[in-house]
């Protein structure tokens, strides 16, 4: 469960939902709305003023308890906008990074599923620097998914792609919960990328959160807001 808050320079954001069941959980609203605070808190790479954030069996942070898990020990992965892969390995290397340096060992042919899954068997021994945009984002999410996060955020990761690669891209997310259970927060303000992806849908306005089944979020009244 969250229930929490943060101010800064004005602007006032509060969430309080219960945090990722199955599936994917799209973060919808427009630019400026708090959808990148929501992740940067829930990670922890930005501190609540206020509130609590609980996972599964886990506290993240308790304002009242003055407890704050740093994000090296929440056991997230995560995705941004941009790649963040290590320019000097392999994309080999960068995939098995979180088993080898990151103290998450490997499940049984989870490499080859995640391999099979982004199609990157052709990819591995090359140098990320030689990898279209396209490409480099599915590295990115493969080394996300052998990090074994318990959840997994993403940040708008298709954004700086063009429509080709986005729609690639979104067919190989689209299969993550089926083919490796992983619950997914994945925030973006594009409307294709909501309707192709959410299983419920966490609406942001003005720094206010509401979760909404897929069911109620498309048959509600409420306007799309990317």
């Amino acid at each position: 469960m969250v229930d929490m808050g943060k101010s800064y320079g004005g602007f006032h954001f509060k969430a309080a939902f219960t945090l990722a069941e199955p599936g994917i959980t799209v973060v919808f609203g427009p630019s400026g709305a708090g959808k990148t605070t929501l992740l940067n808190l829930l990670a922890g790479l930005s501190q609540p003023d206020w509130g609590f954030i609980r996972y599964q069996e886990r506290t993240f942070f308790d304002a009242a308890k003055k407890l704050f898990v740093p994000p090296e020990k929440r056991r997230l992965s995560c995705v941004f906008q941009e790649s963040r892969l290590f320019s000097h390995f392999s994309v080999r290397n960068n995939l098995l990074f979180p088993a080898r340096f990151g103290g998450r060992p490997l499940e049984p042919g989870s490499f080859d599923r995640v391999v099979e899954l982004l199609g990157l068997e052709g990819l591995l021994d090359r140098r990320t620097i030689t990898l279209s945009g396209g490409e480099a984002q599915r590295v990115a999410i493969g080394r996300a998914l052998l990090a074994k996060g318990q959840l997994l955020l993403m940040d708008e990761p298709l954004s700086s792609l063009d429509r080709e690669r986005k729609t690639e891209l979104l067919g190989y997310i689209a299969a993550i919960p089926q083919r490796f259970g992983t619950p997914t927060l994945y925030v973006t303000h594009a409307e294709d990328e909501l309707e192709r992806l959410a299983d419920r849908v966490l609406t942001i306005e003005g720094g206010q959160c509401h979760l909404l089944s897929r069911h109620e979020f498309f048959n509600s009244q409420l306007p799309l807001a990317g």
